[in-house]
């Protein structure tokens, strides 16, 4: 985007952010777009490829384990993931993402759901072997982001596993930024929420400047008798 719109994007944000409306404006960004999906300027139409280098080194140990997207946008990493042997949820708030998810890939074995992340059905607490969260929480603002990643959090089942892929930054620095993204404060909530670190790496994407990020792996124990 170019600074005009990107000034214009973020007023956009900012007016249903001063209305406690954190989600409202997904959907328009996604019917703005149009056929056009690069358009949708978060959105790489291919798969995360740490997603894809840790489904590589860790192989479902059985064949269709829970699997969930959280905000699958255009359904990328959901495909993935299905690729590798999971039964994938992928949800988004924004309905519009969600036609276009089933229109780019008709014969999926994904099942496609709008849904809120804060009022999810109670089947998905616990209920899934992997979770994926790429980028949601940093788009959330105050109170939301911790809200959101509780509810993450409370989908992984035990022994199961939830990926998190975001931005980073250190404490204290570029609050005015949006999206904001993580500090290692925020991210050690996943540990506060029960789940255990199994890794973290910190490293710069390839865009130009470099934007630093984290893509981190916890586990859930498994329940003792």
């Amino acid at each position: 985007m170019d600074d005009a719109a990107k000034k214009q994007f973020r007023k956009m944000v900012d007016s249903h952010h001063h209305r406690d409306d954190p989600t409202g404006w997904f959907d328009s960004v996604y019917r703005n777009a149009g056929d056009d999906l690069s358009a949708v300027h978060w959105a790489d139409l291919a798969p995360s490829p740490h997603l894809v280098s840790w489904m590589k080194d860790h192989p479902a140990p059985k064949p269709e384990q829970q699997a969930i997207t959280i905000g699958c946008g255009l359904g990328d990493d959901a495909e993935a993931m299905a690729g590798c042997g999971y039964r994938v949820t992928a949800f988004d708030i924004a309905p519009t993402a969600i036609r276009m998810c089933r229109e780019r890939y008709p014969d999926s074995r994904v099942d496609y759901l709008v849904a809120d992340l804060f009022e999810h059905p109670p089947e998905w607490k616990a209920g899934f072997d992997l979770v994926f969260e790429c980028n949601t929480i940093q788009a959330l603002p105050g109170e939301y982001r911790l809200r959101a990643l509780n509810a993450i959090a409370g989908m992984v089942a035990p022994g199961g596993v939830v990926l998190v892929s975001c931005r980073s930054r250190n404490s204290g620095e570029r609050e005015d930024e949006f999206p904001l993204p993580l500090d290692r404060h925020e991210l050690d909530g996943f540990e506060k929420a029960g789940l255990v670190r199994q890794h973290l790496v910190e490293y710069d994407d390839d865009q130009d400047p470099p934007v630093p990020h984290y893509f981190a792996w916890y586990r859930r124990p498994r329940e003792t008798p």
